[in-house]
């Protein structure tokens, strides 16, 4: 039975510590994806891999079984019973949270029962066969991974799972192929077992990366059309929560200390407008501690035959010279709300917001959106799965000349819903006067109040003391300090108690600019509120009270996650979101990378065709005299066997810098032999046909040539003929004895 050695039992085989290494490690792989996913309760993500890792410390040590294949069969069946009430109570109560909890609850009891059927068998597994149904238990985990999550870490844990299932494969066959075959054990030959792992190393690596190489070229050419059931279903556990139709003061507080990706924005260059932010729900109602937007009337506007949605006659130019048109895209992450985030003054909208289909073309022409009376916009399928969508936005330039002369009777919609008052502190409206006493316009008073308020108050996360039942005048006269959404609130109050039209405004800041992708990175953190102010004749336009935070110093790891963005951008554009639109882009970038290189090429090509005429034009007469000097060496060289000394001697000298176990091939005594008779041929000692080497050896008379050539006879007859190893370093000593003595005469 030692040929047919077990899975754990004491090693026979050459390739049986190889084949148990990777059997392992293509099992921890994928143990691994699936804990990366997020997905799995905690109870699953510290048993499963805590179990294998133990099992492997038991395999290096050639350990047995644990659990005999009978019990291991029954526990399986017993588990099967069990697995309903998994799904229904104990799964189901995990993602209680997700968007579709029937759906999830499933998928996690199945990978629950995979984990324990891989497991059960890991500590059961006896024969080949038994690793072979690993290997395929470890492969249903990657696709229950690739199931679960689209994130970039699943590429490069594929990969190695690539890399040890390749390994593993090799050495089952290794294994297989050696049966009944007698070999000696490992620990005698350490060398050779060094050797022989070496080996299998490379021709994993090598089929593993010829695999990745061909299966990535074949994912490019065979784009797909249709992300499936499963791409249209979200399995999100939880969203990121914080963006609600109302918001209390103090709630974004708790936001920005979270470094969550929310989305991101791609914009190809960063955005000189200093008030850039992605705009989300506007606010019109203030109770004193809480914004919210009565329901108002809300229009529906559906996708053109182009798949823009159009909120505004797109002009050719802006009609402003000073205003910013922007075009954006946008990769918005899973968040609980349906609000849509874009740059103010939204002009027009593109995106694949059903989730039905990974083509941007087909899914936009079929989307529509919501836009409230606030300019909110809703996407009416919810964010519950990654939105991707692009835009036009016209970002207005601040001109105090001309609002300056803006007026003042506001139609009366706009009185009725943005200067409504709660009940407030009398020191509020005094304070509003106070700040504004010196100003005469809208604008005036709204830039008074709103550097009153980044001057003489403090940015913090860190709020102390208790607000009580008016948080807005705790936060002007006693703390002064506290969120953004405490600057905002106060900024438009004091207006409002002025009589000028305000709203409150969540969003996001502009967020950290990546400029390798091109994006801005948008962070739970960068949570924000802000005010806009309405201007007859201009609309509304954006102030922001709150002082500036302090700024990031930037360093290698803010570099390097930089570089990770980027390639997770890259990820979820080129692979995720890879359909025939990408294709053909792809195609369109090849064509024009070949043409624009061909280019580079023929002016290469004829810049070095000018120089070289140059060169034989200021060369003219120096060539006629070096050509035939050239010529004529050339010719002596050859008439006197010097290329072919030359080549002789290379190829000879870079034979015996060879390993040890080369040079003691008798093939390069041979060829050592030979080099004696050319140097012997060209001082006159030829050799017949008919003459045995020692028979030549001793016609060579010279005295200070016969002891060499003969002793060189000896050796090169006894490594050619008698099977005894080459002994060159000998025979080159002699060889150079030999070249010395005729180098002497």
């Amino acid at each position: 039975m030692a040929a047919s050695a077990s899975v754990t039992g004491i090693p026979a085989l050459p390739a049986e510590r190889f084949f148990r290494t990777s059997l392992f490690l293509l099992m921890a792989t994928s143990i691994a994806t699936l804990v990366s996913t997020g997905k799995l309760d905690l109870l699953t993500m510290i048993f499963a891999p805590s179990a294998v890792i133990y099992k492997g410390v038991r395999w290096w040590r050639h350990c047995e079984a644990e659990i005999p294949q009978r019990l291991a069969t029954r526990l399986v069946v017993i588990y099967l019973l069990f697995f309903p009430l998994d799904v229904a109570v104990l799964s189901r109560t995990f993602v209680a949270n997700s968007t579709n909890p029937a759906l999830y609850a499933a998928l996690l009891g199945a990978v629950h029962f995979l984990l324990f059927v891989m497991i059960i068998r890991l500590y059961s597994a006896t024969t080949d066969r038994d690793a072979l149904f690993l290997t395929m238990l470890s492969f249903a985990g990657i696709l229950a991974s690739a199931v679960l999550t689209i994130d970039t870490t699943f590429l490069g844990l594929f990969f190695l799972f690539m890399l040890f299932g390749v390994s593993t494969f090799v050495g089952l066959e290794m294994r297989r192929g050696s049966k009944g075959a007698i070999s000696p054990e490992m620990d005698t030959q350490p060398q050779r077992e060094m050797r022989l792992t070496r080996a299998l190393i490379l021709a994993a690596l090598s089929v593993a990366l010829g695999a990745m190489i061909i299966g990535g070229a074949l994912f490019f050419f065979f784009p797909r059309f249709s992300a499936g059931y499963m791409g249209r279903t979200s399995l999100q556990p939880t969203l990121m929560s914080g963006f609600s139709d109302d918001v209390e003061l103090g709630q974004i507080g708790e936001i920005k200390k979270d470094s969550a990706v929310v989305m991101r924005v791609r914009t190809g260059k960063p955005i000189g407008y200093a008030l850039l932010r992605w705009r989300g729900i506007g606010l019109s109602s203030f109770d004193g501690k809480r914004w919210t937007s009565p329901i108002r009337e809300s229009v529906t506007i559906p996708a053109g035959l182009n798949g823009w949605i159009n909120l505004a006659e797109h002009p050719a130019e802006p009609p402003d010279p000073t205003a910013t048109l922007l075009r954006y895209t946008i990769l918005l992450q899973p968040v609980a709300t349906d609000t849509m985030f874009a740059p103010a003054n939204v002009i027009s909208l593109r995106g694949n917001l059903l989730g039905e289909s990974s083509n941007l073309e087909v899914g936009a022409r079929r989307s529509y959106i919501i836009r409230d009376s606030t300019a909110s916009l809703y996407n009416p399928f919810h964010n519950f799965g990654a939105v991707r969508y692009e835009g036009f936005s016209l970002l207005p330039a601040r001109n105090v000349s001309k609002l300056r002369t803006a007026a003042t009777n506001y139609p009366q919609e706009i009185r009725d819903m943005y200067l409504q008052l709660p009940s407030l502190d009398p020191r509020i409206p005094a304070l509003a006067r106070e700040i504004t006493a010196h100003a005469q316009t809208p604008i005036d008073k709204t830039i008074a109040v709103e550097g009153y308020l980044r001057s003489r108050y403090t940015y913090t996360l860190n709020l102390s003391g208790k607000p009580g039942d008016d948080p807005l005048a705790h936060f002007l006269f006693e703390t002064r300090a506290g969120h953004c959404e405490y600057f905002a609130s106060a900024m438009a109050i004091l207006l409002r108690t002025l009589g000028i039209p305000t709203r409150e405004v969540n969003g996001f800041l502009p967020g950290e600019y990546n400029d390798l992708g091109g994006d801005y990175i948008v962070r739970a953190s960068d949570a924000h509120s802000w005010v806009e102010v309405y201007f007859p004749g201009s609309g509304w336009m954006t102030f922001d009270p709150t002082p500036p935070g302090a700024e990031s110093t930037g360093g290698l790891f803010e570099r390097l996650g930089q570089y990770l963005d980027w390639f997770e951008l890259s990820w979820n554009e080129w692979v995720i979101n890879y359909d025939f639109v990408h294709q053909i882009l792809l195609a369109q970038n090849v064509q024009r990378s070949t043409r624009n290189w061909a280019e580079v090429a023929r002016a290469w090509y004829a810049h070095q065709q000018d120089r070289g005429r140059q060169w034989m034009k200021s060369w003219n007469l120096g060539l006629r005299v070096l050509i035939p000097v050239a010529i004529l060496f050339f010719l002596l060289a050859l008439r006197f066997d010097l290329v072919v000394s030359v080549v002789r001697r290379m190829w000879l000298s870079w034979q015996l810098r060879s390993p040890e176990t080369a040079r003691s091939n008798p093939q390069l005594a041979s060829r050592l032999y030979n080099e004696l008779l050319y140097l012997l041929e060209r001082r006159g000692f030829s050799r017949q046909p008919t003459q045995t080497p020692f028979e030549f050896a001793a016609a060579v008379s010279q005295p200070r040539l016969a002891p060499a050539v003969y002793e060189f006879t000896q050796h090169y007859s006894q490594a050619r003929f008698g099977g005894t190893p080459c002994d060159t370093i000998r025979l080159r000593a002699l060889l150079e004895q030999i070249r010395s003595s005729f180098a002497a005469h």
